[in-house]
């Protein structure tokens, strides 16, 4: 047992092991969660990013990064799930990843918990670069100064539709992974 915060939970094993390489759709999903800074506010994206092609397979923005946030995205992943799919969901040690709704959702659906060594951000550096790209891509060298939490978080699902459905990846053909999806005979 591994004290946390006043909150005891079991130790949870790092299967993924910087293996970000998958097979085949919803094998193994990363999730995190990022905060964009704003004049008049924050908002956090907790996104699931699939290791077989990048793409986001679900999301949620908020104002708080909290057990709302990451369980809704986790719910709308769930939901959408192809029947008798478990995947591997790998995460760091936050608390949010602790949390007993949470767990129980993961336990619910059938999926396997996987988590990072604590600090240790190169454990979960596939989900870490998506958000990277999407800050150089569309938050970094604008200003945003006078746009709303609201249009901002409208941005954020622009840029993100847009990166699953249009953004071209040379790892992925030259194709952005819902069209790499549909090539390869995968629902998207």
């Amino acid at each position: 047992m591994v004290r946390i915060w006043g909150e005891i939970t079991p130790e949870v094993e790092n299967i993924i092991l910087r293996d970000f390489h998958a097979n085949q759709p919803y094998e193994k999903l990363l999730t995190d969660i990022t905060e964009f800074a704003l004049s008049n506010g924050k908002l956090y994206l907790s996104a699931m990013i699939d290791c077989f092609d990048g793409m986001v397979v679900g999301w949620t923005i908020g104002t708080r990064p909290n057990a709302d946030l990451v369980n809704t995205m986790l719910d709308q992943v769930i939901a959408d799930l192809p029947e008798g799919c478990h995947p591997i969901v790998h995460s760091d040690r936050g608390c949010h990843y602790r949390w007993p709704g949470w767990i129980e959702r993961m336990n619910g659906a059938g999926l396997i918990r996987s988590m990072s060594k604590k600090g240790c951000s190169p454990d979960n550096a596939a989900c870490e670069g998506f958000f990277g790209r999407l800050k150089n891509e569309m938050f970094y060298g604008r200003s945003w100064t006078g746009v709303s939490l609201d249009d901002f978080s409208r941005e954020i699902d622009r840029y993100i539709n847009w990166y699953n459905h249009k953004r071209i990846k040379l790892s992925l053909g030259g194709m952005s992974p819902i069209e790499y999806r549909h090539h390869l005979g995968f629902a998207a």
